[in-house]
């Protein structure tokens, strides 16, 4: 059984919020580690995507469903992170790893992202439950208002699924709904250090501006869902495959292996990737 590391206290924030921010989930060398890999594995580089905002401007990603033995698997997989995952799920079922995305937002050139639900895309995966599916995003470089940090609406997550729609190359909420929920709910800029994780609920309404700054935003987000929680039109397999747990040690500890092995989406295979939930 797993440790529990969320207060009730903070479980019940989450359950108001729709989000829980915890500060220092990962140590500075676990994430000096991460982020030298990420700049250095070849296979990140060349599976990586650009996507284009309305304005022309690029976010490049990387995302693969299988966590494998590598540091980033070994985050996905840490005791920390399942345990957590766990808790804010709330289910008997074991944590299955949908997928993880490395976000790279460059200085001056890195997009922005419209409102959405991840929900908003998983929808189309046909996953049955909302409440079972959970994204925990850690910060590999500061984020903060001036590099496009995530906004939230706070409580967002309790209108239930929102509709959407293709605006350009991204998928997005329907704006009548959105601004109706500004008027109703508070914005958050949820800025982070280096090291701090936000967990977020699959139907939370967040978005993200250009990075106009001279600093990057990296982070990689890890999405969750619950073994009990079927989907019926998902063709990985990653979703309903119980996680390998292994101990928080593991990212400095123990030997990593390349990620050319990883099952990275290829936008040119997949004329769906819209309707994955990368955009962040």
């Amino acid at each position: 059984m797993h440790r529990e590391r969320l207060s009730p206290a903070d479980l019940a924030l989450y359950e108001k919020q729709g989000y829980l921010v915890v500060q220092g989930f990962c140590r500075p060398d676990e994430v000096d580690k991460l982020y030298q890999t990420a700049l250095d594995d070849d296979a990140m580089r060349k599976n990586a995507l650009d996507l284009n905002d309305q304005n022309g401007k690029k976010t490049r990603l990387s995302l693969w469903f299988t966590p494998g033995n590598d540091v980033f698997g070994y985050l996905t997989r840490s005791e920390r992170m399942i345990s957590s995952v766990a808790q804010v799920l709330d289910g008997d079922a074991p944590v299955c790893h949908f997928h993880s995305k490395l976000m790279q937002k460059e200085p001056k050139v890195g997009g922005a992202w419209e409102w959405h639900q991840d929900y908003g895309y998983w929808y189309k995966n046909q996953f049955m439950f909302p409440d079972k599916l959970v994204s925990v995003m850690v910060a590999l470089t500061d984020a903060n208002k001036q590099n496009g940090c995530l906004q939230v609406i706070k409580g967002s997550h309790k209108l239930g699924r929102v509709n959407h729609g293709f605006a350009g190359e991204q998928v997005g909420a329907d704006m009548v709904m959105v601004d109706n929920a500004l008027k109703t709910m508070e914005l958050v800029y949820v800025e982070l250090e280096v090291g701090d994780a936000l967990i977020f609920h699959s139907n939370l309404l967040h978005r993200s501006e250009a990075n106009l700054s001279d600093r990057p935003r990296w982070s990689i987000i890890s999405c969750y869902n619950l073994q009990s929680n079927l989907a019926y039109n998902e063709t990985s397999t990653a979703w309903k495959v119980p996680v390998d747990v292994v101990p928080d040690n593991a990212i400095m500890d123990w030997e990593a292996a390349s990620l050319s092995d990883a099952d990275f989406l290829k936008k040119e295979n997949d004329p769906a990737l819209k309707d994955t939930g990368w955009e962040k």
